[in-house]
């Protein structure tokens, strides 16, 4: 890692949140299940906060700028099952903070997975509107709390900016650590949706020193390849500079798989189902079923469809989620 690039993320404002560094485990059950090619987890599921994720790798820094700036309370917006939520109150918790969450959608009659953990917390939740945006409710609360004597500082959805990415930039150097007893994977994968966790990834292979040959394919959650992509690249590209680093890369180069949305966010459908079952009874590993089982899912097709050969090492990062499993009961038992 260039010098000039470790020594500002060095001085970067960083709070620690999360357990790290998270384990590498080989999936040999699913490997042999498959006929290969050889499977190992990165389980970021296993961070901490809160149940964990890849969420308390950006809060880290997140909340670094927000201590630094003197904010006594944080603002930041999700789904009703968002996992960055439900991390941002436990981040918040655990310091002092409080936390306002703008949630999209209706309150339900029994909170339950992440929206229960969001108020065991100790967030306050504000609903918005389905069809209105997140920036317009998080804009109000911010002026009410500002008016209320408050300090707040509002997290980006998803945790997603370039002070954000710098937990996964890290995630990588840390990865690369690793690599070097365990051996170089030849391809990762993992959920993509917000784009931040992908680009830290991608600024992180070349500040780690890589290689171009390291592919790094997100599977899409949610939105459409080019859309994602330019997200992704503007993230990765804002992060190089805030670190003083010579790199840029463009969208076309960027590997993001949009092929298996199936029907939108958080719509449960069989492909997800069969991932969530498969890795619980092959490796006792839970997915969850919006990010995790979505991205195993497009894994499986890719392996059967002759996309890796058998011979290759395939990573697949776990970015957690689990608590979200318990909110889709009759989605799920047509997988038991």
């Amino acid at each position: 890692m260039p010098f000039t690039a470790s020594a500002t993320l060095a001085r970067l404002p960083r709070v620690p949140l999360a357990y790290l560094p998270t384990p590498i485990s080989p999936l040999s059950n699913l490997t042999r299940h498959l006929g290969g090619p050889e499977l190992s987890v990165k389980r970021d599921d296993q961070t901490g906060l809160a149940t964990g994720g890849n969420k308390a790798r950006k809060l880290e820094f997140l909340l670094g700028q927000a201590v630094q700036a003197g904010a006594d309370t944080l603002i930041t917006a999700g789904s009703v099952q968002s996992n960055h939520a439900r991390q941002t109150a436990a981040a918040a918790a655990q310091h002092g903070l409080r936390c306002h969450l703008v949630l999209r959608g209706q309150p339900p009659e029994f909170p339950n997975g992440n929206l229960l953990l969001d108020h065991l917390l100790g967030a306050t939740i504000h609903w918005t509107d389905e069809a209105a945006p997140y920036s317009q409710t998080i804009e109000r609360v911010e002026e009410e709390l500002f008016a209320a004597g408050s300090h707040p500082y509002i997290i980006p959805y998803g945790g997603s900016s370039p002070h954000g990415i710098m937990g996964y930039v890290a995630a990588m150097i840390e990865y690369a650590a690793q690599a070097s007893a365990l051996g170089a994977y030849d391809a990762h994968v993992f959920a993509t949706s917000s784009g931040g966790t992908q680009a830290g990834m991608l600024l992180g292979v070349h500040l780690a020193g890589l290689g171009p040959e390291t592919r790094m394919l997100g599977i899409s959650v949610d939105r459409p390849r080019d859309a994602l992509a330019a997200g992704v690249a503007s993230l990765a590209n804002q992060g190089a500079v805030l670190l003083g680093v010579d790199w840029h890369i463009d969208a076309r180069d960027i590997l993001i798989d949009d092929g298996y949305r199936g029907s939108g966010y958080a719509v449960i459908g069989e492909p997800e189902r069969e991932a969530i079952a498969l890795l619980a009874r092959t490796e006792g590993i839970l997915l969850d079923p919006v990010y995790t089982a979505r991205a195993m899912a497009g894994l499986l097709d890719l392996i059967r469809r002759g996309t890796f050969a058998a011979t290759e090492r395939i990573l697949f990062w776990h970015t957690g989620g689990v608590p979200a499993l318990f909110a889709f009961p009759g989605d799920l038992e047509r997988a038991l």
